[in-house]
């Protein structure tokens, strides 16, 4: 769990925000670019942003809920997608060796191929709601976009990874 200034009682320094925040901000990172480099990525240029502009972040009353608006920023901005022509790939992770590792993999890989197909709004939406659980008007603050334009893309963005799944899957 993130600490908050407000927690804290005073103004966090910008390498206590970064040390209390990074590893939440790497695994929101993860669930939208799908990959651990690229998550990786993401936070390090938005922490280098923060830090140019510091004096301006430390004086709103929540700079957690800042950098996490530009992770999320980041993420969907073109110009990233045009610099980098990232591909989301899914990554191995230890598993419970009861279980068909080979199967959990296969499935895992699916998921995030079908993930990375959608749009990045509609991907964005999906991580949030489905992630880290925001209510539909908390997202459309986030994205700058009304409740039912979220519900909208949650819609056309489930129907389009249920229209890419196997027919035996559906």
């Amino acid at each position: 769990m993130a600490v908050t200034a407000s927690e804290v009682g005073r103004e966090l320094s910008f390498d206590e925000l970064v040390a209390a925040n990074e590893q939440p901000l790497l695994r929101f990172a993860v669930m939208l670019t799908g990959g651990r480099h690229s998550a990786e990525d993401l936070v390090q240029t938005v922490f280098t942003r923060a830090y140019r502009k510091w004096s301006r972040i430390s004086e709103v009353d929540q700079p957690e809920a800042y950098l996490r608006r530009m992770v999320l920023n980041e993420f969907l901005s073109w110009r990233r997608l045009l610099k980098h022509g990232e591909l989301p790939v899914a990554e191995p992770r230890d598993v419970p060796t009861d279980e068909d590792i080979g199967t959990r993999q296969a499935q895992r890989d699916a998921v995030w191929q079908l993930l990375a197909r959608l749009p990045r709004k509609q991907r964005a939406v999906l991580v949030l709601r489905y992630y880290e659980d925001l209510p539909d008007d908390e997202i459309g603050k986030l994205l700058d976009v009304t409740p039912s334009t979220v519900r909208s893309n949650a819609s056309r963005a489930l129907a389009a990874l249920r229209d890419q799944l196997p027919a035996e899957e559906a």
